[in-house]
């Protein structure tokens, strides 16, 4: 179980880098460490508030047919980045929300990745 809960850190760490590389109005900074720290952060952010606000906002993202998380999840960025100044995001708005879709992407991918790569991985 600690074994999945850190390649699930490293996960997040990497697709906040892609994410930052890709994105002009997000930037991580502090190297490595800050990668980690930002994911640590929106990890236990993600974990506690984000499972909150998911069942509050049950009925819209139901509604909505789940495009309402995306508004979620990027209200939990912007929080992280006002807990840490390691994160930083230029606009609430529109880069919050493309900060949103580009990271679940890229958790998806990197995820998959890993999980092929690592032994006892995923079979698919």
């Amino acid at each position: 179980m600690l074994r999945s809960l850190i390649v699930r850190w490293v996960v997040i760490a990497i697709a906040f880098g892609i994410t930052a590389w890709l994105l002009d109005g997000m930037d991580v900074s502090g190297g490595v460490a800050g990668t980690l720290w930002v994911a640590l952060i929106f990890g236990i952010v993600n974990a506690v508030i984000g499972t909150v606000l998911r069942i509050i906002t049950l009925p819209l993202t139901v509604l909505t047919l789940g495009l309402f998380s995306i508004l979620v999840n990027a209200f939990l960025l912007w929080l992280v980045d006002s807990i840490t100044s390691d994160l930083t995001i230029d606009a609430f708005f529109w880069t919050t929300i493309w900060a949103a879709l580009i990271l679940a992407f890229t958790v998806v991918i990197v995820d998959f990745v890993l999980g092929k790569a690592l032994p006892g991985g995923r079979r698919g």
